[in-house]
């Protein structure tokens, strides 16, 4: 089994070079692919951000080992695709090492080859044992199962695991998850990033514009056909609407609401509009620590006191959708079914039944109509944010809870998370992949960079570890659910809703699929091109 799996990846490689070949007649080489971004990154470097804003532009500056294959909608195990890796392969005697192939020949866009050396120095980079060192590391609670990552020769790379983890390879595919150069400091890649990528970086000028340019000596031939990616940064909504609808923009940055998409629709009726799930939910995030909400009970009706579909119906007309912490199906594929869950708390259909068990626990705590909670409510300051805060500060008033809006910059946003700088957040937590060991590690397990609340429960560590390791997905489907509703009961980040995202183009657009599952992992942009 093991040949083989080493096997297909090349033969894979060989019938796409064959493909290509019949088809390369049908793309047109040339032109600038222009869109926008609602946000200024804090920098370029894609292992010190978190945000789709970083993510988007310069994935197109490098490439992964593995990555989703970009012409697949649904990210999967089984749509994992070689990118710098030719094939790999598990030790399957410990099912603890994961070896990688490489390409030969690669080479960084300032001149230098590419070797097994840079994997080896990124992933040391990000478990803080490089010299070097990243500012912050958003995504270190994902390789806490890596043990070390060792060499043999130029083109052969392994990930020793401490334990097996059948999905590892599923967080190399993310777009959050490229190689970086061992001879560039990691204080330079935040402003001119080096890469391996179709596109070279040319600059950011924050509040203003990134722009790309072709990489012409990029390692994959006949790629990429566009020229160059500029985004225009337009904090306002309207305003880049318009601006698409001018025919200024080939392609919205996605993020685009149910009602702005439905305006791009009737003002520019020859533009192509999808509407897809996101695997970003809205929650209300809740410092445990800070009294009086370390009360699980009080915690417990602040969960009962939200109305779901209030804000599905407001915010998304109608089309979100109600989910725990992994993207609900059939988009996710790893979500609790719709029946199962109706039994956590807060997610059943009676919402005034609920609240009325939720205003018995606050009166049982001594609050009620005079008297009480008083409390800032932070968010970031953005519309995803902002819109669906004002709902949950109205919400919260059914249980005496009478919050403030504190909207928050930006660039002070992920600080002031990590500080835990908050009591009661309105957040959004984008899961980088659709799978549990991104999302649980990430953000549940004691002491993870995700973990902005401090949350800790050493048995949910325990059950966390027990799906990592699991191999037979429904069983481990099983366990994530198990998660799920001890994470509902305990009540520290209530998962209220996903909502859709419009993403349009114009028809000239073409190569590019906007996935159903993540809003991280589509944008290498080698394959798009232009029929104007």
């Amino acid at each position: 089994m093991t040949r083989k799996f080493r096997v297909c990846p090349v033969v894979g490689a060989a019938l796409l070079a064959l493909t290509i070949t019949h088809t390369a007649a049908a793309q047109k080489s040339g032109g600038i692919l222009k869109s926008f971004s609602i946000d200024s990154p804090a920098s370029m470097s894609i292992h010190e951000e978190a945000t789709v804003f970083a993510v988007r532009p310069t994935m197109a500056v490098f490439n992964n080992l593995v990555m989703y294959d970009q012409q697949v909608k649904q990210n999967s195990m089984q749509s994992i695709v070689p990118d710098l890796a030719t094939s790999w392969a598990w030790d399957e005697e410990s099912g603890r090492k994961l070896t990688f192939k490489l390409h030969q020949g690669v080479k960084w866009h300032d001149g230098k080859p590419f070797t097994a050396a840079d994997v080896k120095c990124t992933w040391d980079l990000l478990l803080g044992r490089a010299s070097d060192k990243l500012r912050v590391n958003p995504r270190k609670a994902w390789y806490r199962n890596l043990d070390e990552v060792t060499t043999n020769g130029d083109y052969e790379v392994t990930f020793v695991l401490k334990r097996p983890q059948p999905a590892f390879v599923a967080l190399l595919a993310s777009g959050f998850s490229p190689v970086y150069p061992c001879h560039v400091a990691a204080k330079d890649m935040r402003q001119r990033p080096i890469g391996t990528g179709p596109f070279k970086f040319v600059d950011y000028k924050p509040n203003e514009s990134i722009k790309l340019t072709k990489n012409p000596d990029y390692w994959k031939p006949g790629k990429p056909y566009l020229d160059g990616i500029e985004y225009a940064i337009i904090k306002n909504m309207s305003t880049a609407i318009l601006t698409f609808v001018s025919g200024k923009l080939d392609i919205t940055f996605g993020g685009v609401t149910v009602p702005l998409e439905r305006q791009i629709r009737e003002q520019a009726p020859q533009a192509i509009c999808e509407l897809n799930p996101t695997n970003v939910g809205r929650n209300l995030l809740i410092n445990p620590v800070s009294a009086p909400f370390n009360n699980p009970e009080l915690r417990r009706a602040m969960a009962l006191a939200l109305d779901r579909q209030s804000f599905i119906d407001i915010i998304t007309e109608g089309k979100g959708n109600t989910g725990g912490i992994m993207l609900p199906p059939p988009e996710g594929v790893w979500g609790m079914p719709a029946e199962m869950l109706q039994t956590l708390p807060g997610y059943g259909p009676d919402v005034q039944k609920n609240r009325a068990e939720a205003r018995a626990i606050m009166r049982k705590l001594g609050y009620g109509p005079d008297k009480r909670i008083s409390v800032k409510m932070v968010t970031r300051d953005i519309p995803p944010y902002r819109d669906p805060a004002v709902i949950l500060i109205d919400q919260l008033k059914q249980v005496y809870i009478d919050a403030e809006l504190d909207p928050i910059d930006t660039t002070q946003w992920y600080p002031k998370m990590n500080r835990k700088d908050f009591t009661v957040a309105l957040n959004l937590t984008g899961n980088g992949i659709d799978d549990p060991d991104q999302a649980l590690y990430e953000n549940y397990v004691c002491g993870a960079e995700g973990n902005y609340n401090g949350y800790c429960s050493p048995e949910l560590d325990k059950l966390i570890d027990r799906q990592s390791i699991e191999s037979d997905q429904q069983k481990r489907k099983e366990l994530v659910w198990e998660i799920e509703k001890k994470l509902a009961e305990d009540g520290p980040r209530p998962m209220i809703f996903y909502a859709p995202a419009g993403n349009c183009h114009y028809p000239h657009v073409k190569g590019l699929t906007i996935m159903a599952n993540s809003i991280y992992n589509g944008w290498r942009m080698e394959d798009v091109w232009l029929d104007k």
